[in-house]
């Protein structure tokens, strides 16, 4: 039987590797989720058809999901003829907050735009495409997107010509892109991001 000071040394040894590979082992990072990665879009503006799911916290029997009615207000429990069209979804959920507060203690409301069918969500692509349309707007859509949905670009297109005509707040900004890159040489950069309402125009080609 060895001495008390050999059988340290040994246990020393038989635990040491277990230490460093308890030591050196990876913290897991976290998988971020869907919320986190791809905040919704707050700057939406609500427009007669759209759907909006309607979530009050710790309160299942006031969440329901409604439609924008033409006269572009929507009704839920508690809350009657709300104005929605030409709001934001944030700006719709503190407006419906106000009026629960009359029934429900410190009301948290979030507002989900399900289906975006109205004409403020719309996205027209006109000019040189071969089916000029006006496309439903979804969260990330960007130009390629837009130029598939119509077939392309025609023969005639002046696609490193094209814009994107954008009005915010009464303003209205262009912006210049390059689509006859973007689809013909694969150039990520003129993949512009898209806002609910933007008009994608593709002039004709002068010769």
């Amino acid at each position: 039987m060895g001495r008390p000071g050999e059988l340290l040394m040994i246990g020393w040894l038989v635990l040491s590797p277990l230490l460093v590979s308890c030591a050196s082992a990876p913290t897991p990072t976290p998988t971020p989720t869907a919320a986190e990665a791809k905040p919704p879009d707050s700057n939406y503006i609500i427009g007669p058809g759209d759907s909006l799911e309607v979530f009050v916290w710790r309160n299942p029997e006031l969440t329901t999901t409604v439609p924008v009615r033409p006269d572009g207000k929507i009704s839920t429990p508690l809350v009657e003829d709300m104005v929605a069209v030409g709001k934001t979804p944030p700006q719709l959920a503190r407006d419906m907050e106000k009026v629960l507060s009359e029934y429900v203690r410190d009301p948290k409301v979030n507002i989900i735009v399900t289906t975006a069918a109205s004409a403020f969500s719309l996205v027209k692509v006109v000019g040189q495409v071969q089916h000029p349309s006006a496309l439903p707007y979804r969260e990330g859509m960007r130009v390629l997107d837009a130029i598939l949905a119509v077939g392309g670009l025609t023969q005639f297109a002046s696609g490193n010509h094209a814009r994107i005509v954008r009005v915010e707040n009464g303003k209205e900004t262009i912006i210049h892109v390059k689509v006859a890159d973007l689809v013909n040489s694969g150039d990520v950069k003129q993949n512009a991001l898209l806002k609910p309402g933007d008009v994608l125009v593709v002039p004709q080609s002068i010769f």
